[in-house]
């Protein structure tokens, strides 16, 4: 192992149910370089009112800091098991999109999981896309069920996609999920059981139709990303703020956005990403394609994959720490701001949030991605080619050899 370790920083109150908790809390190291879910909601309150700028990401450092190396002892699923839950009868290539995206970047760096949940008229055309993915036929629309079977649907459905909860590093929720009424209650219930497991989760698609609706799902979890278009972004700002978009002031207008919200981090998509958690706004301007085809932003759903690539970069050094007992967490936090955090001033304390990083990477990639497709397909480009490419963006950053 390269480096010493330090051993000045260990959190408070490190209560470890499961191998599979460990490995999010490990992720989600409190003390990455002093970031910690109080003292963040409490640094928010004093957010000031002035021009707030957005600092260019150096997004190729950000994206060589998480990715880990090729390794032959690696095993199935340790660089990262995720689940999106979308898709139903009218949209099957969402979350086929948010999937696949994951699968492509994750499996640069070994063989790991994507899992889809969706309605089970969707199921069956999404395995007809790829063998890779992992589709379970579990969630239910209005339409195949009696009022009052709706209780114990909804349960059945909570329980189906509960007892894989706990083997995910991150959810996607939204991709597909189509706007109706009982699908959208069953879909709340997941995202309240994600966060009461600690999973990250990130919301996209009608997955932001539901939490715009119902901010409580979401509000006070730094453990959640929102990635909004210009629309969603819209009807976000009119709802948590109450007022129109204000492009004029428009980063501290998100950062203010996320700070009502109680800290989630807003991925906001347009010519340039703008990302914050409260604490202040990061740009990735990098050129990506004059051609807009539907479907890229679930590939930066799926994209957010790379956050875990930096909590499994984390875990992977526990095969070599483990012998350090309860004070292993302390021992991965301290490791993990000693080698993932740059404190030169290229990357530093405001980019101590893993959500943050892992955004930055994800839209750093799928527009180096989508250069690269117009450059290869011009005006016939699809979202299909831009997944093509996503291998090709990664490598020229990380080379596997």
């Amino acid at each position: 192992m390269r480096g010493s370790i330090p051993f000045s920083c260990y959190p408070e109150n490190c209560t470890l149910a499961s191998a599979a908790v460990l490995r999010r809390n490990l992720f989600l190291i409190k003390c990455l370089d002093g970031f910690c879910c109080r003292s963040h909601s409490q640094r928010m309150q004093g957010t000031q009112s002035a021009a707030v700028p957005a600092a260019e990401a150096d997004a190729e450092k950000t994206i060589q800091m998480i990715t880990p190396a090729l390794d032959p002892i690696r095993y199935k699923g340790q660089a990262g098991k995720i689940a999106v839950i979308g898709g139903c009868r009218e949209y099957t290539g969402a979350p086929y999109f948010a999937a696949i995206s994951a699968l492509k970047i994750v499996s640069i760096t070994g063989a790991d999981l994507s899992h889809i949940f969706c309605t089970k008229d969707a199921a069956t055309v999404i395995k007809s896309y790829s063998p890779e993915l992992i589709v379970h036929p579990v969630l239910e629309e209005s339409y195949s069920v009696r009022d009052d079977e709706k209780a114990s649907v909804s349960a059945k459905v909570l329980s189906e996609v509960g007892k894989w909860m706990e083997r995910f590093d991150c959810i996607v929720v939204g991709p597909g999920l189509g706007r109706d009424p009982f699908l959208m209650d069953c879909v709340k219930d997941i995202v309240k059981h994600a966060r009461q497991a600690s999973i990250p989760i990130v919301i996209d698609g009608d997955g932001l139709f539901l939490i715009t609706n119902n901010l409580d799902l979401v509000s006070g979890n730094s453990l959640a990303v929102l990635t909004p278009n210009i629309n969603e972004y819209k009807r976000l700002v009119e709802k948590a703020l109450g007022c129109e978009v204000n492009e004029k002031d428009g980063n501290y207008q998100l950062q203010l956005l996320s700070t009502k919200i109680g800290g989630v981090t807003i991925l906001r998509k347009g010519k340039s990403d703008f990302i914050s958690d409260g604490e202040a706004v990061h740009c990735v301007s990098t050129f990506g394609s004059p051609r807009r085809c539907g479907g890229q932003g679930d590939i930066l759903s799926g994209r957010f994959v790379l956050i875990q690539l930096l909590h499994q970069q984390i875990f992977y050094y526990k095969s070599y720490l483990n012998y350090f007992d309860n004070n292993s967490v302390a021992v991965f936090s301290s490791w993990a701001r000693h080698h993932l955090l740059i404190t030169n001033g290229t990357i530093g304390k405001s980019l101590s949030n893993p959500m943050v990083l892992g955004c930055i990477a994800g839209s750093a990639l799928l527009r180096r991605a989508a250069a690269f497709a117009f450059q290869d397909k011009k005006r016939a480009t699809l979202t299909t080619d831009i997944i093509e490419f996503l291998g090709k963006s990664l490598e020229e950053i990380c080379p596997a050899d």
